[in-house]
This record gives C-alpha cells, structure tokens and sequence, in this order.
C-alpha cells in the first residue's frame, strides 16, 4: 500500500497546487527543490518525506492532514468519482472559478456559495 500513499499525496499535492494557481517550479523555489523534484511527489514516483510536507503544506496554505484526507476510502471513491470529479476538477473552466472563488472575502464566498446552492434548486442547502 506504500505506493498507493504515495500517489494519494501526489495527487492531492497536484490539485492543492493547480487551485492556487502555482506552477510546478514555483512551489519547488518556494520549498526549496528543483521543478523535477514536485513532478516525481505529484505522480507518485518519490516519497514525500515529513519534512518536506511540512514544507509543502506551509506552501500551499494546508494543514498537514489535508494530504491524507481520503486516503482510507480512496479505493471505493476512484472507482465511482474518478470519472465525474476528476474530469470535472481538471477543466480550465473549474479551475477558473474555484480560483476566483478564493480570491474573494470570506462574506462574498458565503455569499456565491448561498447563491449558488438557491440556483440549484435548494439542495444540500446546509452541507
């Protein structure tokens, strides 16, 4: 299962990382290593060491348990979300208005979001 940890962080490195906008070697000067170094974390193909997480997390605004969010029911939720979620959280279009969406104050987000929720119809209104 090792490997499988492995590319869980690498992913969950990835999107932190796309949502904030950040280049592959913006985050590597921000912590300290080569662009390289962030593609072989984001794919999986080298362990993250406690420190470097550490890193990476101050880096992208992230507590550290952020990384392992999913990890335990991972299997179980590729298999049904990799296809709706993952298209959806890998088109420019998403990314554009998860990133605007950060950009605005914490009452304007609740704002968009309340919005947002009304337009679809009210549900999952207190979720």
């Amino acid at each position: 299962m090792g490997n499988d940890i492995d590319v869980h962080l690498g992913k969950r490195l990835r999107r932190r990382r796309r949502l904030l906008g950040l280049t592959q070697q913006q985050l590597a000067g921000t912590v300290g290593v080569r662009f390289q170094q962030i593609q072989k974390y984001e794919c999986g193909a080298n362990r993250i060491s406690a420190a470097r997480l550490w890193q990476l997390s101050e880096a992208l605004e992230v507590p550290v348990g952020y990384f392992y969010d999913g990890l335990s029911d991972q299997a179980r939720r590729e298999t049904a979300s990799e296809a709706e979620g993952g298209e959806m959280f890998a088109r420019k279009e998403t990314l554009d208005l998860i990133r605007a969406y950060y950009l605005l104050g914490e009452r304007p987000r609740r704002r968009l979001l309340d919005l947002a929720k009304s337009l679809n119809g009210g549900e999952h209104a207190d979720a």
